[in-house]
């Protein structure tokens, strides 16, 4: 049923699975640019059956980030995007929009709009209340948009009254305050604007609607209960409804990481698609990544499309995949937003850390299969770099070894699996090893390697060592490294360590810091976490997770230490330091678990310098750099070929 075919409009998508519109920094100025149009091919050649572009500001004063696409420079991407998706049958809309008081004035110098002078929760600029000409020049936006749109050839457009739209500030209670028309009617200028649209677009043009189902704000905010007379409202002007979930008050929701159930959105949208009683199509939204999930959501009468939008930038071929009965080589998404989370001010590109490629379609072309000479190649290391690189020597035609000195293949992505929150980093280490194995690469583990080993062709992915202490560890001080801790989890020995407080120093502000007290925590450990900076997990903020995280820490009975400097571990203390006004205090610390920086095994790296290495024995790595180190220095033996063989996924 996933992979069946669906009528929109008349027009027919090849499968229900939507890849749905989301920030990428692919845009070129403000236009769609040619990194998209490889993106969206790329996902239209795997099977998707809708896909909707980055949403587009439908007026110049709109500028959510700097690189946000803006609807009146689309033109000739849009054409590009529908002529390379159109060969591979995928229906492609346009998605349209207008962030209000959750923009930025920071690149337009203008005042933002708003239905009512309500500062935005995160930026707490005050907005401008519209006026007449303003809700005016709105509504000829989003018209002027859709018919540039059925110009450009699109199959229709998507109206976004999700998350972060204007649309859905006039919508809500906790925003719309206004007392003419648009207030006793809030869902007036929704109405409006697709009134609009579908003028502009006609009968057999798609049209599309995003809408915030439950704002998680109940004391003004939409409530499912109000939702659903929305959606009957709503969408009946509209061939299909997206039920999305959030707003500016739970932004942590609109797209939470892998601390939340996939799938959670299930029960609100079979409510709105039981509200609207079969006027149009109703769209499954909500860190959907499993295809089996997303079959029974079908199956069971949930939806009637689903939308799979970090799956597929994970496996583009999902569809693909599943069509084919082959679902477990689908590559998992593991719903850590670390790639596919790009909204901040370094301007990232989109990508997956499970799969560099993704975002980069035209800068690392798909490798094809075998190299002109066979090669006997020997990976040291079963790490996510390790088992990348015997992934795609194997799909080159080289007969691979790999040997890991553990007793099993993972590394320390298996490591970080066990740390409190993240078990779906386990899923990638299992593909892994299950394509290697696939591949006929040979796998001992329990080997040590030493430098008589290494062969004419070797690539080394050797991991790292505990890195240095840059404090004072006096006699009697009891002291782990990250890693020992997770072994001694992992072999149910956390019982024989020191009892009695534990503190986790956290120098980096990542999510392993975070993660280790929560599991410490969890086990009943009295935890406190030491931290340089003014919050707890800084860099969590770039995946969505920092104000959930200091919650969970906060309920765990946490104690956090911040702006605190760790200048000596002892015998049942630490000495800390704060590190404005230089006051040094101690705590109690049975024992301190060292969460930072690790540095490079460089044993077999010295005994054979040149050598192909990936992953933690470059520098401390993310899966996403290890793996796509693993990728390159794969490629970089034998040297590229005539591809003739299976692809690199």
């Amino acid at each position: 049923m996933l992979t069946d075919p669906i009528v929109l409009a008349g027009r027919t998508a090849p499968s229900r699975v939507l890849f749905g519109p989301h920030e990428t920094n692919l845009a070129r100025r403000r236009e769609v640019s040619h990194r998209h149009v490889a993106y969206y091919e790329r996902r239209a050649a795997g099977g998707a059956g809708l896909i909707v572009t980055e949403t587009a500001s439908v007026e110049a004063g709109d500028r959510p980030y700097e690189r946000a696409p803006l609807a009146t420079d689309c033109g000739p991407g849009w054409a590009a995007i529908i002529a390379a998706c159109r060969p591979h049958r995928a229906i492609v809309l346009a998605g349209l929009g207008h962030a209000g008081s959750q923009g930025s004035s920071a690149y337009s110098q203008s005042a933002l709009w708003a239905p009512s002078r309500v500062p935005d929760v995160v930026s707490r600029e005050l907005p401008m209340e519209m006026e007449e000409a303003e809700i005016g020049r709105l509504v000829d936006g989003f018209a002027a948009a859709a018919a540039l749109a059925v110009r450009s050839d699109l199959d229709g457009v998507e109206v976004d009254a999700g998350q972060h739209s204007l649309l859905r500030q006039f919508l809500s209670g906790l925003t719309n305050l206004r007392t003419d028309s648009y207030g006793s009617d809030r869902a007036l200028l929704a109405r409006q604007v697709l009134g609009a649209v579908r003028d502009a677009i006609g009968p057999d043009r798609i049209l599309g609607l995003r809408l915030s189902c439950d704002e998680l704000a109940p004391w003004a905010g939409i409530t499912p209960e109000q939702a659903a007379g929305l959606a009957r409202d709503l969408g009946s002007l509209a061939d299909y409804l997206v039920v999305v979930r959030g707003s500016a008050m739970g932004t942590s929701a609109t797209r939470p990481d892998l601390h939340t159930e996939p799938g959670f959105n299930i029960e609100l949208c079979r409510s709105i698609r039981s509200a609207v009683d079969g006027a149009g199509h109703v769209v499954l939204q909500g860190s959907v990544v499993d295809p089996a999930q997303a079959q029974r959501a079908l199956e069971d009468g949930v939806a009637d499309l689903v939308e799979m939008t970090r799956a597929q930038i994970a496996d583009p071929d999902l569809v693909s995949l599943w069509r084919a009965g082959e679902g477990s080589r689908i590559r998992p998404c593991v719903l850590s937003n670390q790639k596919c989370r790009v909204r901040d001010n370094r301007n990232p590109l989109v990508s997956c850390i499970s799969e560099p490629r993704s975002g980069h379609e035209t800068q690392d072309p798909a490798v094809g299969g075998l190299d002109e000479h066979a090669l006997e190649v020997l990976v040291v290391g079963g790490g996510p770099a390790g088992m990348e690189a015997a992934r795609t020597l194997a799909l080159r035609g080289h007969r691979v070894r790999l040997v890991e000195r553990s007793s099993r293949l993972g590394g320390a992505l298996r490591s970080a699996a066990l740390v409190g929150g993240r078990a779906r980093l386990a899923e990638l280490a299992d593909w892994l090893e299950a394509e290697i194995r696939r591949l006929g690469v040979t796998v001992e583990t329990g080997v040590t390697a030493t430098p008589e080993d290494l062969g004419a062709s070797v690539v080394l992915a050797t991991g790292a060592v505990p890195g240095p202490r840059e404090y004072r560890i006096a006699d009697g001080a009891h002291v782990l490294d990250v890693v020992e801790l997770l072994t001694a989890v992992e072999n149910g020995g956390l019982d024989d360590l020191p009892q009695g407080p534990v503190v986790v120093f956290d120098p980096v502000g990542d999510p392993v810091g975070v993660g280790i007290a929560e599991l410490l925590a969890g086990h009943g450990r009295r935890t406190a976490i030491v931290t340089q900076d003014t919050v707890v997990g800084t860099q969590l903020a770039l995946t969505g997770d920092l104000a959930d995280a200091n919650t969970r820490l906060r309920r765990a009975g946490v104690t956090l230490h911040k702006n605190a400097l760790l200048r000596e571990a002892c015998a049942g203390r630490v000495v800390l330091e704060d590190r404005f006004t230089g006051e040094q205090r101690e705590e109690p610390a049975a024992l301190l678990v060292h969460c930072g920086h690790r540095l490079p095994d460089r044993t077999l790296a010295l005994a054979r310098p040149g050598s192909a290495r990936a992953g933690d024995c470059v520098a401390p790595r993310t899966v996403h750099e290890a793996v796509l180190e693993g990728r390159r220095a794969a490629l970089a033996i034998g040297a590229a070929q005539a591809p003739v063989g299976e692809a690199v996924r």
